[in-house]
């Protein structure tokens, strides 16, 4: 909505107020005033500006300023106040149009999930009719993911090959454990009177004990075996029909400005690899990661064959227009230079007993790179000097005249941030920033 061409000034404002009262309720919360960092000239600077200046009117009413007493909570025993970093979408809109590969992000981005909730539709096989076999009704299934689910916890983060064989992995750990109750209660029934089956059967008796009170945990593990084997099935139908390990793989290539194994112009043309929207999201991260921009007679090309696989050409033109606004100087935003490894395809999850057919699939692995973001905050949590962020302005609102010239000499690093994207944020740059604070 901010960067829509025809905002008015008033619509712009009520967007602006409205990130800055989220805002400033969510540090009232924390008990705690940050020290604001952003970039000039964007979204960013409008609302640290207004996010200042009502931090200011709060602490400067003694009386009634929301940051004393009881209501600083943890905030006032943290001798370290943390940085808030605003950033601009506009710094790096090729992250968010990226196909993934980790767990979290592929849910999001392939399935229906709001709130820690995923919906899935499963299809009950086929039911015969007088007219012959059609398709069963589609039962509608939701899950939640929450903090309490030990599996998600873990794997959120973790490339969806890893996934698939945890899950096939802790299968494996329940069928045992439960195989061992069935052995043990089997065992009980024990005939004869001889010493060996009295003292084999006390033995058990305290085995057994042991694994009927571990019974509810059991079924726990159970439950979200189930839950992640379903919800991983369904992602896995989406990779594969959709050649995702693919767009993933080739995108990555194409931000790391490595060699292409294939041309753009084939892998649009590829009519048994992705939906419109996948061929529309790898064309416009070629085109914004491109230096130089295609010469007229090549965009002319992608157009027509962007077109003839039914895709809509107006993102396009929304991004021409934004790559012409935002042409600097400096070279496009760098993404690093890790490609995904591929180790083969799933020679190890595709043994006969798995969940997860996983034939054709890439088993890519994730190489640790900084995005954009986590660049920006490394730089201002460290306070390091880099062209990318030193004219980033300074704000402490319990300064009494806040000015730029007000960073401070004394350059200690920070050890908490809050990091907030004014334009909206992703799994991907979420999980990055998790993985820079290991």
């Amino acid at each position: 909505a901010i960067n829509r061409p025809d905002i008015t000034d008033t619509e712009m404002e009520t967007i602006m107020d409205t990130i800055v009262d989220s805002l400033f309720c969510f540090f009232v919360t924390l008990g705690a005033i940050p020290i604001i960092r952003c970039s000039r000239g964007t979204a960013a600077e409008m609302v640290a500006v207004k996010l200042d200046k009502k931090l200011r009117e709060n602490l400067r009413d003694a009386r009634n300023s929301l940051f004393t007493g009881d209501t600083l909570g943890a905030g006032q025993f943290s001798f370290q106040r943390p940085l808030l970093v605003l950033v601009d979408r506009n710094i790096d809109l090729a992250t968010p149009l990226h196909h993934t590969w980790t767990y979290q992000a592929l849910v999001h981005d392939v399935l229906d999930f709001h709130l820690n909730r995923v919906n899935l539709e499963e299809s009950t096989g086929m039911e015969s009719s007088p007219a012959g076999a059609r398709p069963k009704k589609k039962n509608k299934k939701s899950y939640d993911l929450t903090t309490s689910d030990k599996f998600w916890q873990k794997h959120k983060g973790s490339p969806f090959p890893e996934v698939a064989e945890s899950v096939q992995q802790e299968l494996e750990s329940y069928r045992a454990q439960e195989d061992e109750v069935k052995r043990l209660k089997s065992i009980m029934g024990i005939e004869g009177e001889d010493e060996g089956a009295i003292s084999m059967l006390s033995d058990n008796t305290a085995k057994l004990t042991s694994a009927v009170s571990s019974l509810p945990e059991l079924l726990e593990k159970k439950r979200l075996i189930d839950l992640h084997t379903n919800v991983a099935t369904a992602v896995l139908e989406h990779i594969k029909s959709r050649k995702l390990d693919v767009y993933f793989e080739y995108e990555e290539k194409i931000m790391s400005k490595s060699t292409l194994d294939k041309s753009l112009l084939d892998m649009i043309s590829d009519p048994d690899a992705g939906t419109p929207e996948d061929k529309m999201r790898l064309f416009l991260i070629y085109y914004i990661s491109s230096i130089q921009a295609p010469s007229e007679i090549d965009l002319e090309q992608y157009k027509k064959a962007l077109m003839d696989a039914g895709c809509n050409l107006a993102p396009l033109s929304y991004i021409k227009q934004w790559k012409a606004f935002t042409k600097m100087a400096s070279a496009p935003t760098s993404y690093g230079n890790a490609t995904p490894k591929p180790l083969g395809l799933f020679s190890r999850v595709m043994n006969t007993g798995s969940q997860f057919v996983m034939e054709g699939v890439k088993n890519l692995v994730l190489k640790q790179q900084n995005l954009p973001v986590t660049r920006i905050l490394d730089n201002l949590m460290e306070m390091k000097s880099n062209p990318e962020t030193d004219d980033y302005r300074y704000f402490d609102p319990k300064m009494l005249r806040g000015s730029d010239s007000s960073v401070p000499r004394n350059k200690n690093p920070f050890q908490e941030a809050i990091v907030f994207v004014v334009g909206g944020g992703n799994y991907i740059e979420y999980q990055n920033l998790i993985d820079y604070i290991k």
